[in-house]
């Protein structure tokens, strides 16, 4: 289903609640990038709650529902507080607009309505580019019972890109768990009974005796399909396609043998690898391709972070601390610097670095994956995955992007 298409029902839905001239209306104007809700500093003036339906990268479709001021006192203003609480009823997520250091009886009163429904609260402090919200304060929302807090403006539109990272990183954060869960891994590319070829590299790297996760998970869920599988190695994957009377659906390979797996694959035959379908299962496949174009900016004396998300033993040649850099340092003719990250070692001060290549990440669920893209692009630091990198170094990016073209249209 198309994500604009969503029917409302089946969205996200994101209440914003605060006090009268807060913000609420400019944040909401700021998130959408549109005039959504009129914006005035007379109180009172967002009178009815106003829906925005958008979508919401990389989260998915979303309506936002932007209430009346709920500390208005005026006859009139009474109801339409009524009629601000009763956003509850449909709210996923309860968004409290507030000003650094200030948290009162409004304010509590909100949470406290979420806590009792189970809902989770973050907190966006707006006008964070006159006053952001310091440690202190932010520690004490934590103990009050706010999940997550972000530092946002709805008027410092130069930095509107940090101040939405920075908010879709809170949101990540208490995503209920319906709405964290992945895209299917094959769906879109590989249709019900088709044929996928899976090129296997069995190397020093590969475990003794089994297969390694991404490998598995593409096999059932191919089964799942109804599809058939042909597993082969990748000295064999030429005389196996001469084999069959009739042309694979897809084609996928291991990244370190992308090359090879281009060579010898029908023009018109879709081909793509492990770690980019795990892209788009695990994360945003968009915000990975995009960041990828970032490796034509490396120069000299760059720093690279090398995001690993298990903990294995490094072999001599290992892929992410060995074969990468030095694809990287050839395909850009730059002296790189290289960092690495294992497990859940993620780092927090990514402003550093002028790229990061993040792994599969079968090893993550999908809301790490999201997390980290967010802090990343916080600090506008562009994100690539082990295969979409290999796969521009070695010169087939396009030809293993294919398959994907309606994940990528906006891209």
């Amino acid at each position: 289903m198309n994500m604009e298409n969503t029917p409302r029902s089946l969205r996200l839905h994101i209440a914003l609640f605060g006090r009268t001239n807060v913000g609420k209306s400019s944040f909401l104007n700021m998130v959408s990038g549109q005039d959504t809700a009129i914006t005035s500093p007379l109180p009172g003036t967002t009178t009815d709650a106003v829906e925005k339906t958008m979508e919401l990268r990389p989260i998915g479709p979303v309506v936002f529902i932007d209430t009346a001021g709920l500390d208005d006192a005026t006859a009139l203003g009474r109801e339409r507080v009524k009629r601000s609480w009763k956003v509850f009823d449909r709210a996923d997520i309860a968004v409290i607009l507030c000003e650094a250091d200030v948290w009162g009886d409004t304010e509590q009163r909100v949470l406290a309505e979420a806590l009792r429904r189970g809902i989770p609260a973050v907190a966006a402090v707006t006008k964070s580019d006159v006053a952001p919200p310091d440690a202190a304060f932010s520690g004490k929302l934590a103990d009050l019972g706010v999940s997550a807090v972000a530092a946002v403006s709805g008027t410092d539109l130069a930095r509107r890109e940090k101040y939405l990272a920075d908010f879709k990183k809170a949101l990540i954060e208490v995503l209920p768990e319906d709405f964290v869960a992945p895209p299917p891994l094959l769906g879109g590319v590989l249709p019900p009974e088709g044929l996928a070829v899976l090129i296997v590299p069995v190397d020093i790297e590969a475990p003794k005796g089994r297969l390694i996760m991404p490998q598995v998970q593409t096999i059932r869920d191919a089964l799942d399909r109804n599809a058939m599988v042909l597993t082969v190695k990748e000295n064999a994957y030429a005389a196996a396609l001469k084999s069959l009377n009739r042309r694979p659906d897809l084609v996928i390979c291991d990244s370190q043998v992308v090359d090879l797996m281009v060579r010898d694959t029908p023009p018109d035959v879709p081909c793509t690898t492990f770690s980019i379908l795990f892209s788009r299962l695990k994360g945003d496949i968009r915000l990975f391709a995009a960041g990828t174009k970032a490796i034509d900016e490396l120069r000299d004396g760059d720093r690279i972070l090398i995001a690993e998300a298990c903990t294995h033993h490094a072999s001599g040649d290992d892929i992410g601390r060995v074969k990468i850099p030095r694809w990287l340092r050839e395909c850009t003719g730059a002296r790189l610097e290289v960092d690495v990250s294992a497990g859940r070692d993620f780092p927090g001060d990514l402003a550093r670095y002028k790229l990061v290549v993040q792994c599969g990440g079968c090893m993550l669920n999908r809301r790490e994956m999201l997390s980290r893209l967010q802090a990343a692009a916080k600090e506008g630091v562009p994100v690539t995955n082990y295969g979409m990198c290999i796969s521009y170094a070695k010169g087939v990016f396009d030809r293993v992007m294919s398959p994907f073209r309606s994940d990528l249209e906006s891209f």
